[in-house]
């Protein structure tokens, strides 16, 4: 059987996907993935994700240079939801890279405390200057 067979794929043929920093352990997105985006993830050892907005692969940092290198590939107890550990590029080697298009570190950088959504992460680049 091929390891891709294996996936459950929804009725669009998508498996959710997680990114988790390999270093930090900080979950830096969620996306989806096809089974080609799956594919040339384990094959070129950066992440690729299938855009649902764009209705096609999505090479992660195709325009904005912060790649994804890919050291894991986990797949979850129901085999329905991919983990990728990674390492986030494109930003600079002394501080955390950009997974967000926000120009944050995580995508993840609203925290709910007392009633409301606290922001809890800097912009760490305007994406004005990321995004031509």
């Amino acid at each position: 059987m091929n390891w891709l067979d294996t996936v459950r794929w929804d009725d669009k043929g998508l498996v959710p996907v997680i990114a988790q920093e390999a270093a930090s352990g900080d979950v830096l997105m969620f996306a989806w993935m096809n089974r080609e985006a799956l594919q040339k993830t384990a094959e070129l050892g950066q992440a690729v994700y299938f855009s649902r907005s764009r209705g096609r692969l999505w090479h992660k940092g195709e325009e904005s240079g912060h790649l994804q290198t890919v050291h894991e590939i986990r797949l979850d107890c129901d085999s329905d939801v991919v983990l990728l550990k990674v390492t986030q590029l494109g930003h600079q080697p002394d501080q955390p890279g950009i997974a967000c298009h926000t120009g944050r570190h995580s995508c993840f950088f609203s925290l709910y405390r007392d009633g409301q959504w606290v922001v809890t992460e800097p912009v760490l680049k305007d994406p004005a200057s990321i995004y031509q």
